[in-house]
């Protein structure tokens, strides 16, 4: 018997779009750039050959078009791993959904997706401007462990010695640790960008070990985290959103990879707020791989 979600389920507007995003399943494509920041929609739309159509639905911003007669899309998701529950769940009830029966499909669509994002270092020779792939994700966020099939697609003993390494909190959520697409890793990353690995934090301030007035639960994590190794593997970086992204979609059975450009580096403290540069580049050799 056929899956049936219901309307309390799975909301579908007056118009025939899905809730958040504003999306009609005939909008989707199969290839999508996904950004953090809604105005960085038209900078990837702009190496685009064709601008088919555009919506926007609070932070969810997306233009859709051609680049060399292939059909892509690039879609805003905010900040924040809360909100790529929303958008990945509804992006795959585009495409394995029938809106008008609301019955999952019989064949199973797989989407293409890649996050390009800005990140700050935590290992002191990733130079500002370095593009580095999520090959592994660490959530810290939690969204996985609400889902069946999480410890199937989780790398365990990675999980289970961050965990030990780091004096992990017991209050808070139990991290997880994801892969991305390998075949999106070797084609989007070829032999010029960073193979790290990642963490995806809840928060951009204390949950990262920022400091500001409020004193933190664990001011030497970061410490711990930049010491941590398994299996000659070491944390790279800090972000916000690659983990439940990848991990998502591995569950989903779709292809999912993040690269984020440094714009920090926590451990030399180093910053530069100008790297529109950097992420253009990026754009461009993202766009001409996917």
């Amino acid at each position: 018997m056929k899956k049936i979600i219901p309307s309390s389920e799975l909301i579908i507007n007056p118009d025939g779009t899905v809730f958040h995003l504003h999306l009609h399943p005939d909008q989707l494509c199969d290839r999508i750039i996904l950004v953090g920041d809604p105005g960085r929609v038209d900078l990837v739309a702009s190496h685009f050959d064709t601008r088919d159509y555009e919506v926007s639905s609070r932070e969810f911003h997306t233009i859709g078009g051609t680049v060399n007669g292939k059909r892509i899309m690039c879609l805003s998701h905010g900040i924040g791993p809360d909100n790529i529950d929303i958008v990945i769940n509804e992006l795959d009830a585009l495409a394995n959904v029938d809106f008008t029966t609301r019955e999952v499909r019989d064949q199973h669509r797989q989407l293409q997706l890649v996050r390009i994002g800005t990140s700050g270092a935590l290992q002191p020779e990733l130079k500002l401007g370095t593009p580095v792939i999520a090959e592994k994700a660490i959530g810290f966020d939690g969204v996985l462990n609400y889902y069946a099939g999480r410890n199937d697609v989780a790398d365990l003993d990675f999980e289970a010695d961050f965990i030990n390494q780091t004096d992990w909190n017991p209050l808070w959520a139990r991290p997880y640790v994801v892969n991305a697409d390998p075949e999106l890793v070797e084609r989007i990353g070829a032999g010029d960008m960073v193979r790290g690995n990642t963490i995806s934090a809840v928060g951009f301030y204390g949950p990262q070990g920022r400091e500001l007035r409020l004193p933190l639960a664990n001011p030497q994590l970061n410490s711990s985290i930049e010491k941590f190794c398994h299996a000659g593997r070491r944390i790279t970086n800090y972000e916000m959103e690659s983990a439940p992204l990848q991990g998502l979609a591995l569950l989903m059975g779709h292809k999912a990879m993040t690269v984020c450009s440094i714009i920090a580096n926590r451990m030399s403290h180093d910053a530069t707020p100008n790297y529109k540069t950097a992420i253009n580049d990026l754009i461009s050799t993202v766009i001409s791989r996917i």
